[in-house]
This record gives structure tokens, sequence and C-alpha cells, in this order.
């Protein structure tokens, strides 16, 4: 073929001929291909993406104020200043007595350090907002972030009854620093451990017989344990350096301190105080129990167990399953020389294993679906193009594997899905190639190096606007906002690079491929004479060639096959000018009621809206608040009867149960702060669950089962039990939350009251809780500052002792080189002297003149009730109200309405309660209600998915006008995207599904799907009709011809998608997927044809006049 008869080749045209028989081309190929496999070896895997969500608590003591002064004198002001950050997203603040609280929540994806070192300029260089001797001690910032989460915990426990949790605790405290050489470690904790003190418990009786007084204890103990660096001798040429005095490192030395004389004998402490070195007096207990399954973790014996839990997390980027599995491998070669026999180690918190795990069961899938697809070709198109597609595929894959390491992401179950589920899409450019090239080899007259770059050419323009087409649908959804948009942002940024990559595979290594595996077989067709001669007369089999065969160089496609036979009986009525406008009007209202009908099967509650489905997770948390006031022992009590019930059921391994302390956080806890917990009337139940594929039961499911059982023993007790699921799900405070706002907050309390009730009035709403606080007595020791002052004792001097004797005063401390935590010298009075105020007020205190005067002389007690802290929310006074929902339904947003209807008809305050939903209510001086929890979530992630699926359509609008040069034709390419409503909704009513998040995504990534394919079909016609081809038969040939690549894309994007389907979170993108692109491809080929010809029959059809304009110019 001449240079002057040589077609003019568009870009995709150009590339693939210059890299035809470029050699470059395979090494291209080769090194995409290991740049894949070095992304799968040096990709951190994780079984969640995490994201870069950022909190910090500010502690501010104001030790003796009130929880009102605490409010208007710290917290207030705090708020104030702390607002002016940039970058903050919420300020809260809880006013206790004696401290306040705040918690700076950053939004999502603020640079953790800069948000940090904001916080911190914004604090100290306020430091003089209050004067210096009000009394206000220090702040104390303590960031938190997605890395505090640990992914690893070890509980270590005993079944030994001479071993105690102090014995676990020394073990555990070895172990942390063994543990943290592995490489990657980050905050090493343990929870449990009881701290190892010298209490001096003092007598007060035998105080007052020597004449002492708390301050001359204190005074001692501080004096003997003395020491300081007092020079040096110097002479005879040498320096000799002197200590004065020594510490104390003995317990055994304590007793036998002198710390005062009595009718001139010495009184040693021993005398008037009982020493005892050990464990301190429990502020919190830990324990494990075993479960039915419990030997599937190695747990051979039943029971309870003291235990401690040692809690490791993991520095930023860092791979969660190397580390882990580092720390388990170094727990072993510790056992016998760190870990003694008779204490076992549980790992009760692998996230690493999950991670592994998640990871190589969606990487098999991925393979799986890759093969699944080119068996799908190899059936439509043979083996040669199936091998051709498979390996453009692959590559195509490989280096997306590579651009999503570069991007940052991690190999986790989300950007793992959005390759499956982009299996589909990403094989529609290679296919659509092949699949084109294929067709050229038939129709003959050409040779192979010269068909390649025309049939490339020729799908090139409509495969190039395809591909943005999809990639303007999905990318909006990487702006989304919100703690989810990080969350998804993997699937809307991989597909798009996967997407431009399998374009640029497509141009450049398929066409090459093509020719490599096609070359032999064609040019041996060519040598031959009567295949030459069949060049001008087609072979009785054109039109059914097979599968397997070589591709004969042929002229002409004038027979009927099946594909036109077909289209022509189904789309053929439909036409006929006026004479099928009846039918066209049949088929657009047919279309419209289907939609209509598949839209209202959320009204009637067929198909259920949901932020997200559970997961299914092997474990689950039981929340356990007591009421105020309520001692260790009892919340003890409380949460062994519920660990007992869970011991019986069959899926569970083990427990650990945590009382006066919160267990490990995950995701879950970092949101809702649950490592603030801490009180003797607080537990937490964690519970392990056999792997899932060992059980039938769902984790949610098993959650649902236990809920009634516990909640049913917690109320025996007064207690407040809450079944609490991993994320995802939304990570807030609670699925459904109350913010009651008001001028006056005992009025607020009130009506939080009344709200609760309709919580527990409306049915399935579970887990109710407050932040008001149980009524508990409260005792006011009042110093008669007058008398105080006549016997020369000042308040400070009481308030002292007081404190010392139940509290506790580390007055020193005792020196030991073997001790990892200093060992305090603790004064306190005995614990059976602690049960009520008598043994306190015999207390002595020494006055100015050396008097001894009782404490019960100068003060008065009063009995009050405990104070409630006051909460904040971004400067306004708040109550909150907490719930879940259950049954049936199962989604929080349809318990809020039901009691957004009942709050509408009831009198709360005085008055009708004035409720709102996005934001805090503009006139707070009045009682009124903000929802928030799930709702906010789910109303904040779909308001932003859909401006980007609004977004997604204009650009593709745009990208369609500019392709096409029409604003009537994109509108029409556009139209079946409301087609995939008619999958979508149908499918999720069919599979009892929830719509999700999720599957939403699954409808914009439809979008881009189905635009392309009536680009495909448009293009087409337009070609058929510039190439003299009557506008109706070129209507119907458009769905013959188009039909193969259009429904073999559908297929694979359907099978890519059927893999996602077992996975409780994106089950809703499977099901959008695999319904939407079966009935809206179904409905496509006959709907765009149809309404094309509609549309342009009255210019179009004038292309039959000999005198007409071009038809295609007609159509720009």
């Amino acid at each position: 073929m001449s240079a002057a008869a040589e077609p003019r080749l568009g870009l995709s045209g150009a590339i693939a001929k210059k890299f035809l028989l470029s050699e470059i081309t395979p090494l291209l190929a080769l090194v995409g291909l290991l740049m894949g496999i070095f992304a799968v070896l040096v990709t951190p895997r994780e079984e969640e993406p995490q994201i870069n969500v950022t909190f910090a608590n500010v502690f501010i003591p104001f030790p003796g104020a009130t929880a009102q002064e605490v409010e208007k004198l710290v917290s207030t002001p705090a708020e104030q200043k702390l607002a002016e950050i940039e970058g903050i997203e919420h300020v809260y603040s809880v006013s206790k007595p004696g401290m306040a609280v705040l918690t700076v929540q950053f939004k999502v994806g603020e640079p953790r350090t800069d948000a940090i070192v904001r916080l911190y300029n914004q604090i100290y260089s306020n430091a003089d907002w209050l004067p210096p001797n009000l009394g206000v001690g220090q702040p104390i910032v303590k960031p938190k972030g997605i890395d505090d989460v640990p992914i690893i915990s070890l509980t270590l426990w005993t079944a030994d009854p001479q071993r105690s949790a102090d014995d676990l605790a020394r073990v555990t405290h070895t172990l942390e620093t063994e543990l943290k050489r592995v490489a990657g470690t980050r905050d090493l904790y343990t929870i449990g451990a009881p701290d190892r003190v010298v209490q001096v418990r003092f007598d007060p009786a035998q105080l007052a017989g020597h004449g002492l007084a708390l301050s001359d204890l204190r005074r001692s103990l501080q004096a003997a344990n003395a020491s300081a660096d007092a020079g040096a001798l110097i002479g005879d040429n040498r320096e000799i350096p002197v200590q004065a005095g020594s510490f104390l490192v003995d317990p055994d030395q304590i007793g036998q301190l002198v710390v005062g004389l009595h009718q001139g004998a010495p009184v040693y402490l021993a005398d008037v105080a009982e020493v005892t070195f050990g464990p301190d007096t429990p502020k919190h207990t830990v324990w494990l129990g075993a479960g039915p399954a419990a030997a599937t973790v190695g747990i051979k014996t039943a029971g309870e167990f003291p235990a401690v839990t040692l809690a490791i997390a993991k520095k930023p980027g860092e791979n969660a399953v190397k580390i882990a599995d580092q720390v388990v491998e170094r727990v072993e070669q510790l056992k016998g020389i760190v870990i003694p026999d008779g204490v076992n180690v549980t790992v009760t918190r692998n996230y690493g294993v999950t991670a592994n795990d998640k990871a190589m069961t969606l990487i098999a899938k991925l393979i799986f679906a890759t093969g699944l697809v080119i068996g799908l070709v190899l059936i439509a198109l043979g083996w040669r193009e199936a091998f051709i597609v498979g390996a453009a595929v692959i590559l195509t894959l490989t280096i997306t594997l590579f651009a999503s390491w570069a991007w940052g992401f991690t190999l986790n179950r989300v950007s793992l899905f959005a390759l499956i589920f982009s299996i589909g899409i990403l094989v529609d450019d290679a296919i659509v190639v092949v699949e084109n090239i294929h067709r050229h080899l038939h129709l003959g007259g050409q040779r192979l190096v010269d068909a390649i770059p025309i049939a490339v050419d020729e799908v090139g323009g409509p495969t190039i606007l395809a591909t943005f087409t999809v990639i303007a649908a999905l990318l909006p959804m990487a702006f989304v906002s919100g703690l989810m948009g990080p969350y998804m942002s993997p699937i809307p940024i991989n597909s798009s690079m996967g997407m431009l990559i399998s374009l640029a595979v497509a141009f450049i290594f398929t066409p090459w491929l093509t020719y490599k595996v096609l070359r032999r077989s064609v040019e041996k067709h060519l040598a031959s004479p009567t295949e030459n001669a069949n060049l001008s007369s087609p072979p009785e089999n054109v039109n059914h060639p097979s599968a397997d065969a070589s591709p004969p160089l042929i002229q002409g496609e004038n027979a009927e096959d099946f594909s036109h036979r077909f289209f022509r009986k189904v789309v053929g009525p439909f036409l006929r000018g006026r004479q099928g406008q009846p039918r066209r009007w049949a088929l657009g209202i047919g279309v419209l009621l289907l939609i209509g009908a598949s839209v209202s099967l959320t009204y009637f509650q067929l198909v259920v809206l949901k932020m997200l489905p559970f997961d299914n997770k092997s474990e689950f948390q039981v929340i356990v608040d007591m009421p105020e006031g309520t001692s260790l022992e009892q919340t003890a009590r409380v949460l062994g009867e519920l660990g007992r019930y869970l011991s019986t059921v069959e899926e569970v391994t083990d427990y650990q149960a945590y009382a006066g302390t919160a267990a490990p956080i995950n995701f879950n806890g970092l949101v809702r702060q649950y490592y603030l917990r801490t009180g003797a009337n607080i537990g937490d139940l964690q519970v392990n669950l056999v792997d899932k594929k060992h059980r039938h039961r769902k984790s949610h499911d098993i959650g649902l089962a236990v809920r009634g059982p516990l909640q049913a023993i917690g109320e025996k007790y007064n207690a407040n039990v809450k079944v609490v699921e991993v994320p995802p799900g939304p990570p807030v405070m609670s699925p459904l939350v109350a913010e009651v706002y008001g001028l006056d907050y005992s009025g607020q309390i009130k009506v939080a009251q009344q709200i609760r009730g309709v919580f527990s009035a409306t049915p399935d709403i579970v887990d109710v809780d407050d932040t008001i606080e149980a009524p508990s007595e409260r005792l006011i020791v009042h110093v008669d500052r007058v008398k105080a002052a006549l016997l020369g004792i000042s308040q400070q001097a009481v308030a002292a002792d007081i404190n010392t004797a139940l509290r506790g005063e580390d007055v020193s401390f005792l020196h030991s080189s073997a001790a990892k935590y200093p060992i305090p010298l603790r004064l306190e009075l005995p614990i059976a002297d602690q049960t009520d105020a008598t043994a306190m007020l015999a207390l002595k205190t020494r006055s100015q003149n050396g008097q001894l005067i009782p404490l019960l002389d100068m003060v008065e007690v009063e009995k009050t009730r405990r104070e409630n802290a006051i909460y904040h929310k971004d400067l306004l006074p708040v109550v909150f109200v907490f719930g879940d929902m259950a049954g049936q339904l199962d989604s929080p947003l349809y318990g809020m309405f039901d009691m957004f209807g009942a709050l509408k008809n009831q009198t709360i305050g005085g008055g009708a309660l004035a409720q709102f939903f996005i934001s805090q209510p503009d006139n707070p001086y009045g009682y009124s209600l903000k929802w928030d929890g799930e709702w906010q979530i789910t109303y904040d992630t779909f308001r932003d998915m859909g401006i980007a699926y609004g977004v997604g359509m204009i650009l593709i609008y745009l990208l369609v006008v500019a392709q096409f040069r029409s604003y009537l034709a994109p509108l029409i390419i556009m139209a079946p995207i409301p087609l995939t409503i008619i999958g979508v909704m149908p499918g999720h009513a069919l599979l009892h599904a929830q719509f999700t998040a999720t599957s939403m995504i699954g409808m914009i990534a439809l979008a881009g799907i189905i635009v392309r394919n009536s680009i495909l079909l448009v293009d087409f016609i337009n070609l058929e009709v510039e190439n003299g081809v009557p506008f109706q038969e070129a209507v119907i040939r458009s769905s013959a011809v188009r039909a193969k690549p259009i429904i073999l894309t559908a297929l694979a994007a359907m099978l890519g998608a059927l893999f996602i389907l077992d996975d409780p979170i994106f089950r809703g993108l499977a099901i959008s997927l695999i319904f939407g692109i079966m009935i809206s491809t179904l409905l496509t080929l006959i709907f765009i044809p149809v309404l094309y010809y509609a549309a342009f029959r009255r210019q179009l059809e004038k292309a039959e006049d000999p005198v007409a304009e071009n038809p295609v110019e007609r159509v720009a």
C-alpha cells in the first residue's frame, strides 16, 4: 500500500502503529510486570484503610473547684481559644469537679504533626489567660490518632493459684522492654498490672499516742530519702567524689526509720504504721475467661484466670503483618527465659493475621476473577484472543498495583476490592480493541500489519472517550469528605489509575501482542493461493467462523447472522418512521414506570437504606456502665456473671474482662474515646470468636443473639450493658445520638430524660444511654476557718491531711535498680478505716504552737449529691442521649425518623421541641434537639457522593459534547443512566440487602460503564451513516455488531463483581454492578438505538435523498 493511499490515523492508531513493530514494547511490558511484583512484595498490608483522623485531649486540672466553676473559668475560655485553630472540626469539653477535659477533633486528612503543632502553639501562646494564683494547673496535651490503635494484644494469664496479677505484671514489664526492640513498634502499654508500692498505713490512734501528726511522717520520710553529690576531696594528686546520704533501696529499712521522739525515746515508723511492700490496692482488675471454642486458640483449661494485657501499636507506614509476626516470634523465643513456666501467653488481638488473611483472600479472588474473564473471552473469541486479553489485563493490574503503592495506599480490603470490581472495566479496552481487530481480519483485504492500526484507530476515539467518562464518573468520589471519604478513596483513585493504564496498554501492548500471536496464522493464509483466490469470493462459513480457527482474510459481512436477525426483529418494530411511533412511546413510558417502581421499593421498605452494614469480624465488645458510686468489686461481680454467660456461647474462644479500666481500643474506641473510660463503676468485656471460616453465624448475628441475655443480667444489678461491634461502620459516638441544647443545664437534663424515655419506648431501639450521672452521695468537709485560725491551723493543712488519708500521698520513692517503674512510698489510712468518716475525722493536725488538734474539732461534714459533669460541644452546653437499632430493619435511620415523629407530637420542656438534622440550632436559648451519630455521617457521605455523581454527569456531558459536537446526542447517550435503577433496586430487594454507601459507589461506576456502551452504539451508527448505510439499517446494525463487545464487557464486569458478593461491606457494590449492568445493558442495546432514531429520524433519514447534506455533519 502506497503512502498516498494510507488512511490518516488518529491518536490511537498512530500510537498502535508506532509501537506495533518496536523492540521497546516487550521491554516496557516486562518493566510493568516487575513493577507489579515489587509492589506486592513491599506494600504494607492492612485489613482496613487507615483513616488519618487526629484527636487531642487537653486535661486542665482545677483542684477543689466545682463542675460549674470549672465550666465557667476553664472549659469555656479554653474552648473559645481552641476553636480558633485552623482545621478544627469540633471542640468538645467535659467539666468535672476539679478537672476540665477538652477534646479537639481535627478534620479528616489534616496532617497529624501540623495539627498538633498548631494546638500546642495555641495553648502555650495563651498561657496567660488565667491569673497565676487561681489554682488552675498546667494543661496536659495527649494527641491521639489511628496509629495509637494497637495492632496486637498479648494477654498473659495463669492457672497457677500461687501466682497473682502482680507476678504477671512483672513478667509483662520485662516483655515491654524486649518487644520494644522489634522494629516498627510504637506504643507498648500494659492494662491490668497493679502498681508496686511501699504502703505506709498509719494508725491514727498510735500517731496521737506518740504525739505525731501526718506532717511529721511526711517530713521524716522525705528527709530520710535525700541524697546529693557533695563535691569531691582533692589531695595527693587525686580527686575523690563524695556523695552525701543514700537513697532508700530496701523496703525493710523503711519501718526502722525514726519519725520522732516521745518521752525521750525514738519513735520508729513501724510503731505508728504498718509498712508493706507489694501490689497496690486494686484500682482495676483484669482476667481471662475460656469459651467453648478455647481449644482453637491453644487454651486447654476451662475457667477464669487472673490476667494482664500487653497492647502494642505500630509506627505510621509500617507493615502490620510483618510487625505482628515478629512480635509473636519474639514471644516464642522468650518463653522459658523471660516468660516462666506456668505463665501462658494468648494472642487476643492480631490485626496482622487478619490483614494478611484478607489480603491473600482478595488477591486469590483477583486471580480467579481475571481467570474467569479470560475464560469468557476464550469462549467468545477464541484461545488466541483470550491469551491477548489475559496478558493485557494482567499487565494492567500489575502496573496499577505499583501506581497504588506509589500513591501511598496499602494492600487492604478497599484497595483490592477496587481492583476486583475494576476488572470488568479494565478488560473493556482490551476486549474492544481485540474484537475489532478480529472483525477487521474477517472483513479481509488488508495485511495484518496494516489492519491492526486501522482497527485500533476505528475504536480508539470512542474508547478514549468512554475511558474518560468512567473516570469522570468515579474520580469525584475521591473528594468525599468526612470519616468515610478516606475510607473509600482507594476505589475512585485506583480505578481511575487503572483505567488510564488500561488505555495505554490497549494502544501500546495489545496491538503488539496481537501481531505476534496472529502473524504466523495470518501469513499462512496469505501465502496460500486458494486463500488468495478467496479474497474475491467469500466462503460459505464466513458468518460462522470457528472460535479457534485462524481468522480468514475475507471481504463482506453481507449474510444475516443471528445477531442481525435478532435485533432486526426486536429493534426494527420501534423504527419504521411514524408507523413505529406508538411503540416508541410505549417503550419510553414502560421504562419510566419501571424506574418509578424500582424507586418505590425504598418507600415500602423493601430496600432498606443504611450507611454501611456490619462486618463479619472475629470480635466484639460488651461495654458495662454501673451507677456512679459503685465499688470495683461490684463491677467485677457483674462482669463475672456476664462473662460466664458468654462462656456458654459456642463461637466464643475467650474473653478478657476489664473492671475499672478500658480494653485496648480499636478504631471505634478511638473515635468514642473509650481510652478515657476509667473508674470503679465501668467495665469492658473483649469477646473473641472463632475464625469466620469455622462458624455459621456472623459476628453481627452473634451480637444480636447475646444482647438480650446480657442486658437481662445487667438489669439485675442496675447496670447499663451495650454490645458494640467493630468497624467498619460509621465510627461515631453511637449509631443514634440526640444532642439536647438549651439555656439551663438542669432543664436540659430533664428534657434529655424525657427523650431517653422515647428512645426506650420505640421498637427495636436498644443500648439506650445518656451522659446524665446517676444520683449518688457526696460528702463535703467544711473547715470552720475562724476556729482553725484561732487554733493555728490552715485549711490547706486540713485538706492535705484528708487527701493523704483517703487518696494516699506518694511522699517519696524507693530506689531500685531492678524496677522499671518508680516504687512510691505511699501514706494512707488502713483499708478498714476508709469505710466511713470516723477514722478520718479522728486524725490530729499539728498547730503552729505544736499542739495536736483533732479534725473533728474544726470541721463539719455535709452530705450532698455528686455533681453532674457538664458537657459542651462547639461552645454550647449539651446533654447526649445514645442508642442503637436492632431488629428487622437494623438501620438507625428508620429508628431516628420514628422517634422524630414521636417527639414532634409531644410537649417537652414546656412546649414543642425544635429538632434539627444538619447543624446545631440557630437559637440555642430554647430547648432543642440535634440528631447526630450515623445519620450525620450518612448525610455527609451521601451528600458528597450525590455532588460527586452530579459533577461526574456534568463532566461526562462535556466530554461527549466535545466528541460529537452536539448538545442533543450526549443527552441521548446519557439517557441509560437512570436505567441502572431498574436493576439496582430490585436486585437489593431480591437478595434482601441494604442499600449502602458501597451500593451508591456501584451506581456511580455504572454511570460511566453504561455511557461507554452508548458511545460505542452511537459512534457506530454515525460511521455507518457516513458510509452510506440507510439510517434505520445503521441503527439495527449498531446493536447487532456492538452487542458482542458490549455483552462481553458487561459479563466481565459482572464476573468481577461476583467475587465481592460475599463481603458484608461491599455486597451492595457487587449487587449494584451485577444487576445494574445486567438490566441496563440489555435495555441499552434496545433503548439507545431507538431513542437515537427517534431524536434524529427527521434529519438522518433525509440522507437517502441524494440532494441531502452529509448526515453526520447534520448530527454535529
